[in-house]
């Protein structure tokens, strides 16, 4: 098991945001996290990432504990993220951003790191057409890209994606979870956390359901956009 979460507890101030949740995340594989507005699905990857503190509970990656480690060392371990709400520097160019993205690696002179930018840019063409332009000019959907690769640039063993598809037009959702699709087949594992319940499950190798902080039905994302009771919840009774 690549990433593993214990027993996970945390609070923000008295309040308990996620409770004793336990799931695993097999490498090579796609895991989603689905649930309503505050569910704790946001909170989940805040704490994988390091942004959250830990009540109760363990985090594993790779058989090693970080359940204390500060962001940037899970970084530099094979953890980044894209956030929620896409949080790209504004006032940076696309290229700027994407050099942001991998901070930690100490190759950017070398021709793997050259390797990696062309791989972003392949998945992203968008942004090979936008490289000097301000990350803040750019439309939602080319932000959400540059979000994504970012992440990529730190040549992550898995990537943590919070609400990919949120505030997009269709076209555009469909687009990024293509590219979801392809950044997992070319060997990153992907934790998704996503409101879009039904794109989610198709995309999702393993799903886990979430409310009020605890995780309730877990399945694969085949056998869950199957079951009558998590259509009728979560999919409008229709995948």
């Amino acid at each position: 098991m690549l990433l593993e979460v214990d027993g996970l507890c945390v609070n923000y101030g008295h309040i308990e945001a996620i409770r004793d949740i336990s799931f695993g995340v097999e490498e090579g594989t796609v895991t989603t996290l689905i649930g309503a507005n505050g569910a704790g699905k946001t909170t989940t990857l805040k704490t994988l990432s390091g942004l959250r503190k830990v009540r109760a509970g363990r985090v594993r990656f790779d058989g090693i504990d970080i359940t204390d480690l500060p962001p940037y060392e899970r970084v530099k371990l094979g953890i980044s993220q894209a956030p929620e709400g896409r949080g790209v520097f504004v006032g940076m160019s696309v290229r700027e951003n994407l050099d942001m993205g991998a901070f930690v690696r100490k190759d950017r002179k070398t021709a793997a790191y050259k390797e990696d930018l062309d791989r972003v840019l392949t998945l992203f063409p968008r942004l090979e057409e936008r490289i000097n332009q301000i990350a803040g000019t750019m439309s939602g959907g080319e932000q959400q890209m540059l979000s994504i690769g970012r992440a990529l640039m730190a040549k992550p063993r898995v990537i943590l994606l919070d609400e990919p598809s949120m505030g997009l037009a269709p076209k555009l959702i469909a687009q990024i979870f293509g590219i979801i699709h392809e950044i997992n087949t070319q060997g990153t594992t992907v934790l998704l956390v996503e409101q879009n319940a039904a794109q989610a499950l198709k995309a999702a190798d393993m799903a886990h359901i979430l409310e009020t902080g605890e995780i309730v039905r877990s399945g694969s994302g085949q056998e869950l956009s199957g079951d009558d009771s998590v259509k009728a919840a979560y999919l409008g009774g229709d995948v």
